[in-house]
């Protein structure tokens, strides 16, 4: 916490990073480039869920420029949209989470958890160029 209060860009980028790569652990299960694994898939979620809880608060007032971020302005004009994208999401994972038991079952909560990033960052993220 006092990390995310000293450098919340740095934070949310970390825990960005943190997403991807457990959104390539889960794509390589899912398309048969990893051997699927029960622990890994639930850590995959885990890492979603932490993210979801938390993700919000590394976007104080004082974060919407500089470190080289990301965030679009409508982070701070549309906060309770923002918020709710992230607790939605959470409620999304917690979810997966119980229905991930084998391969295919993973492969439907996987899609529908990953659905939520793209609109997110559509709103919320300057598209990189």
């Amino acid at each position: 916490a006092v990390f995310a209060q000293s450098d919340p860009i740095a934070q949310r980028k970390a825990t960005m990073k943190g997403v991807g790569d457990a959104t390539r652990a889960g794509n390589q299960m899912v398309k048969g480039e990893a051997p699927f694994d029960l622990a890994q898939a639930k850590d995959v979620l885990q890492t979603y869920a932490k993210a979801a809880d938390t993700m919000h608060t590394y976007f104080p007032e004082n974060s919407k420029t500089g470190g080289d971020t990301a965030a679009l302005p409508s982070v701070w004009e549309k906060q309770a949209e923002f918020r709710k994208r992230f607790d939605d999401w959470s409620a999304d994972i917690k979810k997966a989470s119980a229905q991930t038991k084998d391969l295919d079952s993973f492969k439907d909560a996987f899609g529908t958890v990953t659905k939520a990033c793209g609109g997110c960052h559509e709103t919320f993220r300057m598209k990189k160029s």
